[in-house]
């Protein structure tokens, strides 16, 4: 796949000082905007669109920052981090995702070694990670889809907040119970995507991937009967499961976001754990229509192409469908850990490419 061009997503001095810019971890396009999120804080940034004279995105502006606890309660407050790793806007709502994960504390340059030795021996919970927020949204002054906490009958709410997160759902899972007690970076549990067909929501796993198979989490979040603010997962059936899961050849490859375009689903693939290599966007073919725990083998799955990545920057973390054309569909791009190439003085360059 071949970079056509680059976008510069503009953000406000506040993001770029807290870096927001260079961690980006989600896209969603919706309209004249774009949401995006970075996964060092619990806010989503929503962007506009500028235009040229051929009705092509040349630049993305207008930056406001959507703090998450204004709208839903947070595990642990404002002041640590979701890690969000996915966004969706489907029908009115905006939704949101942590990465549901552990994680393990890094060595640190100039770290002893009994020090080193003891950092990768801490494991650490932060319970705002186990979130998955719903929050309508409503038309603004300015005509732009505007987060509300109420519209009409429709209340932002969550999953999560008492022992009912994603993760807690899967605790007698045969296939994903044995890693909830994993960091993500060690092939523990790590959700990285989201996307919503109908009443139904797709979770993209980055790990653990089983033998090389990746999974893919569906649930179907409503309403809590007792409390408006929380969701719950309902069951599909008589037989009361209340998720699914399916296993995809990806070649080895976890799941780093999910992106509907129409019944099809998108995914942007890339290794599982903190290393750099093969970045992949496939397809797969009226995933809306999937009734039942599949296992998709290459041959149900399309692999569009490989965007470019380095070593140990420009990793791929996000995909939006920015253009449909006589010519093709454009997909906008984000990375994390970007390399100085794509940093400007305002903000940073996502690429736009071309869907064969």
């Amino acid at each position: 796949m071949i970079v056509e061009r680059r976008v510069e997503l503009r953000f406000e001095d506040e993001s770029r000082a807290n870096e927001t810019h260079t961690n980006l971890s989600a896209v969603r396009r919706d309209g004249d905007c774009l949401w995006v999120a970075g996964d060092e804080t619990a806010t989503v940034e929503r962007l506009t669109a500028v235009t040229g004279a051929d009705g092509r995105v040349t630049a993305y502006t207008g930056h406001r920052t959507v703090a998450l606890g204004d709208f839903v309660p947070l595990p642990a407050g404002d002041g640590e981090e979701a890690d969000i790793e996915g966004l969706a806007v489907h029908g009115g709502w905006l939704w949101a995702v942590g990465s549901h994960s552990l994680k393990r504390k890094r060595i640190k340059d100039g770290q002893s070694d009994r020090k080193a030795r003891r950092r990768l021996a801490t494991v650490v919970r932060e319970d705002n990670r186990y979130l998955l927020a719903r929050i309508p949204l409503a038309a603004g002054a300015d005509g732009l889809p505007e987060p509300v906490a109420r519209d009409g009958d429709r209340t932002a709410a969550a999953l999560g907040l008492d022992k009912d997160s994603v993760a807690d759902l899967l605790a007698d899972d045969p296939h994903l119970a044995p890693f909830l007690a994993v960091p993500s970076k060690d092939n523990g549990l790590d959700v990285e995507g989201v996307a919503v067909h109908g009443d139904r929501l797709y979770l993209g796993l980055r790990g653990p991937v089983l033998r090389g198979w990746a999974v893919l989490v569906e649930i179907r979040p409503g309403p809590h009967p007792a409390d408006p603010r929380r969701l719950v997962a309902l069951p599909f059936g008589d037989d009361g499961e209340r998720y699914r899961t399916h296993f995809l050849d990806l070649g080895g490859l976890g799941i780093r976001d999910l992106c509907p375009d129409g019944d099809d689903l998108l995914i942007l693939t890339g290794p599982s754990m903190a290393l750099s290599g093969p970045v992949r966007v496939v397809r797969w073919a009226g995933a809306a229509h999937a009734d039942a725990p599949g296992v998709l083998r290459d041959d149900a799955l399309t692999v569009l192409g490989d965007l470019p990545h380095g070593d140990g920057e420009d990793h791929a973390e996000g995909i939006a469908v920015l253009e449909r054309s006589p010519d093709g569909t454009r997909l906008l791009v984000v990375y994390d850990s970007p390399a100085a190439a794509r940093l400007t003085g305002t903000g940073i360059y996502a690429d736009v490419v071309l869907l064969p």
